[in-house]
This record gives C-alpha cells, structure tokens and sequence, in this order.
C-alpha cells in the first residue's frame, strides 16, 4: 500500500534542495568520508544507474534518427504501466522559469502501479509518447535508469520493476547540480552511452567558455583561449554542443545501434519494466 499523503509533493519541494547538500557533504573534512561510505549503497550497483541521452538532432552516424525518440518509445511501448509525476520536484523547488513545473517524470513498469493519483497520473501509450516528444522538442535531457530512492520518494514498493525517465533542465535537476561531488564509485553509476564521444573543432572554437560553464561534470576548461576536454568525466549529455554558439563541439556516436542495445541491455539486467 502507498502511504505517500496527499501533501506529499509539497513536503518534497520544501526538503528537495537537502539532494544537493547531501551531495556537496561528501566532499566534507572527516564527515565527507563517513557519509560518503553511508550513501554509497543507495547510488550504485542495482540501486542506481542512469545514463542521459543526447538530444542533439545532428549527432554524427545517426542519419535520419533522432536518438532519444528512437529508444524512449522502444521502452515506453514495451512497458505494461506507464504514469508520469503530477509535478517535477526539482523545477519546483527551485522556481524553474524556463520549464514547466507541471509536466514531469515518466516512470514505467509494474512497480508504479501503486502511486495515487495524487502523485502521478496514469497515461496510455500514446499519451506517454506525446508527453516524451514534447519534454524532448522543449530541448529537456532524458535521463534513464534505475533510481533507487524513487521508490521512497514516490512510495513505490522496491521490486526492481520500475525505471524512472526524468527530462532534465539544467538549471534545476539534481543530477546536473550534484554530479561534480559524488564520490568516484557514485560518479561511475553514471553511464555514458557507448561510441558516444564529444569533438571540438578548434578552428571555429572562440574560447567563449560557454560550455564549460554549462557542463555539469566539470569535463570542460578553459586554458587562455583553448578547450580541454577530459574525456574520463564526461557523461556524453550532449549539453555543450547544444549552447555552444559557433557549434564548434560536435557529438558523435560511432554505432548507434550497438549504443541502443547497450543501454537495453544494461536496463534489463537490473530491473524489468513488463
């Protein structure tokens, strides 16, 4: 039985921003490391997960495939139970001005059956595709896995059977703000798709720092008027191609087939959504 109260997204937005403290904490003198080794077990193996998708339509070795249509409906049409959170947690707490508050998360699978309405509502096939390609056609970044403390934060029972696909802004989600702290092991639950990888063309590179203030790894610096690249924290979220005003950084995916069956796999491995 869910046990989540009808006030319960409003008691979400008010201890939301503790996610990102939590995070920060880690890093802390002495305590850092006690807390570290307490919240490792929430955020890797089986518990967590979670890999972002590109929504840059002109990805190199894609052709005419918009990637994270191509995989989102896959999964959404292969799930028996499909609903999406009545409002996004992390644009609300932060007072998102960018994107709506009111369309959030879709979450799939058996495990969801047991949210109220009160916190998500259920919807069709269609009706979760439409609310996918929209998030997406708003420029917002799928995230998809396992997100173990979903099921606390929604009540659903930890049966494995469920995967979370969050639409992430970059200037609210929690992943995208936290991420630089996590500890090394935390950081590694973080899965890049695989081929993926991020070019930049120095030539038409200004050295503006745009996406170096925009990726939310850390991946990116600016030395004088040259970009670094570290491709080791890199999560492939495609954010930097996507700002950077000359389109000097480019994303490419050397098999984007073998990358969907990757991604497939590595989900059915820790959870079902049938």
């Amino acid at each position: 039985m869910n046990l989540r109260p009808s006030w319960w997204l409003d008691f979400l937005r008010v201890v939301w921003p503790l996610t990102y403290l939590s995070a920060k904490m880690t890093q802390w003198p002495v305590v850092g490391r006690l807390f570290s080794v307490m919240v490792r077990p929430i955020f890797t193996g089986r518990n967590f997960n979670i890999s972002h998708i590109p929504v840059n339509r002109d990805i190199r070795g894609a052709g005419s495939t918009f990637l994270p249509e191509r995989l989102l409906e896959e999964l959404i049409r292969r799930s028996s139970h499909r609903i999406i959170i009545n409002r996004c947690t992390c644009r609300e707490s932060e007072e998102c001005r960018h994107y709506p508050i009111h369309e959030a998360c879709l979450q799939l699978g058996e495990g969801t059956r047991a949210i109220p309405p009160h916190i998500a509502t259920r919807r069709t096939v269609d009706e979760a595709l439409a609310h996918m390609r929209k998030m997406v056609g708003m420029g917002l970044i799928p995230m998809i896995g396992r997100v173990r403390m979903d099921d606390f934060f929604y009540g659903t029972p930890n049966t494995g059977r469920s995967l979370t696909i969050c639409f992430c802004c970059t200037c609210c989600c929690t992943i995208f703000k936290s991420a630089r702290y996590f500890p090394g092991e935390v950081k590694e639950s973080l899965v890049r798709l695989r081929g993926l990888s991020v070019t930049t063309d120095m030539a038409a590179c200004t050295g503006c720092g745009t996406c170096v203030s925009e990726c939310f790894t850390g991946a990116r610096t600016l030395s004088g008027n040259r970009i670094i690249h570290d491709d080791a924290l890199c999560k492939g979220c495609g954010r930097c191609a996507t700002v950077c005003p000359s389109k000097a950084v480019a994303i490419s995916i050397e098999n984007i087939d073998g990358a969907i069956n990757e991604i497939m796999s590595r989900i059915e491995q820790r959870m079902k959504i049938d």
